[in-house]
């Protein structure tokens, strides 16, 4: 088996190449439904962080040699990634510059209803409390302050652990929900059977 610190990236330009010479290829996106529903890659099974983590095992089995998970940047990605080595995958690659990229490459991608990625909206939120902690500070109460050292340390912890609280909330948020949100059944049941599952069915 390959060593997880021998998996390297992929470029979009070789996945888009991936594409014509691999039968093999499956390519597994991570990032939410209400993400996937915005824009994703022609052909990707959407299996977002969350349903990954719970069912990594479930996930790995179903899953042939050539995977490449994608999400909005590569951070969700490579956390997916992490899990799958766990599981005994070790052999998956991550995305260079995730479905953005993709589509800025010249990728095929499917465009539905615009919305703004989990990763921009944190990013929004974060320094809204920070601006709103050093103005409540200056005008209302010095001990507003520490929300924006709160929010610091927040960013800092999850730079560190490589995991997003704040994305996870809003993740749950009505606005980033699908129509349909996938389930263990829908998302990794419904992927296509490899030929190594096939051979041990036989």
């Amino acid at each position: 088996m390959t060593s997880p610190s021998a998996v390297t990236a992929l470029a979009p330009q070789a996945l888009q190449s991936w594409f014509k010479e691999h039968q093999d290829l499956m390519v597994i996106d991570v990032r939410s439904a209400a993400e996937f529903e915005s824009m994703h890659i022609r052909g990707s099974y959407n299996v977002p962080l969350p349903l990954l983590s719970e069912h990594t095992g479930d996930l790995a089995a179903r899953l042939g040699s050539r995977v490449v998970l994608v999400c909005q940047s590569g951070v969700r990605a490579e956390q997916a990634r992490q899990r799958m080595a766990t599981a005994g995958l070790d052999t998956a690659y991550v995305l260079t510059g995730g479905v953005p990229g993709f589509a800025a490459a010249g990728g095929d991608v499917v465009k539905g209803k615009g919305r703004w990625d989990l990763e921009r909206q944190v990013r929004l939120v974060a320094g809204s409390l920070v601006m709103l902690g050093l103005a409540g500070g200056k005008f209302v109460s010095p001990n507003l302050r520490m929300l924006a050292g709160a929010i610091g340390t927040g960013l800092t912890f999850s730079a560190a652990t490589n995991t997003c609280a704040m994305g996870k909330a809003l993740s749950a948020m009505p606005w980033n929900k699908a129509a349909k949100e996938p389930t263990r059944e829908s998302a990794i049941l419904q992927l296509p059977v490899t030929a190594a599952e096939e051979d041990a069915a036989a």
